[in-house]
């Protein structure tokens, strides 16, 4: 974690709502700037890990990419770049460096799988 003050530019401090010299109304959030300025990005999820997602069938609700999302954020501090996350009923490769959902298997074709590459692994129980 970088615990140095940083200077923010200038025209990321505008107010928004405030008009600028080109007439353009500022729309950033307070939390847009804060995640951009933290490095922090919303979980992606790639298409080739989408088109497994589809092809196997492996549905994940609203809460558990929650979940998903915030131990990913979690392992990145304690320095994890590459993990596995084990849900109940699917394995996903990601990059926590890159916010992303690399590939999704689901939890039988994992078992008789070898993970290389990882760094960590997050376990996720309902």
């Amino acid at each position: 974690m970088d615990h140095r003050i940083h200077q923010l530019p200038q025209q990321a401090l505008q107010i928004p709502g405030a008009k600028h010299p080109n007439n353009q109304v500022n729309r950033a959030s307070f939390k847009d700037l804060l995640t951009s300025e933290l490095g922090l990005k919303e979980l992606k999820v790639s298409k080739h890990a989408t088109e497994r997602l589809q092809e196997r069938n492996i549905h994940i609700d609203k809460h558990q990419w929650q979940v998903i999302e915030s131990k990913m954020a979690e392992a990145k501090q304690k320095g994890i770049t590459d993990s596995l996350v084990v849900l109940d009923n699917a394995a996903l490769l990601v990059s926590t460096k890159n916010n992303t959902v690399v590939t999704a298997m689901d939890r039988k074709e994992a078992t008789s799988r070898i993970f290389t590459n990882i760094n960590g692994t997050i376990l996720i129980e309902k």
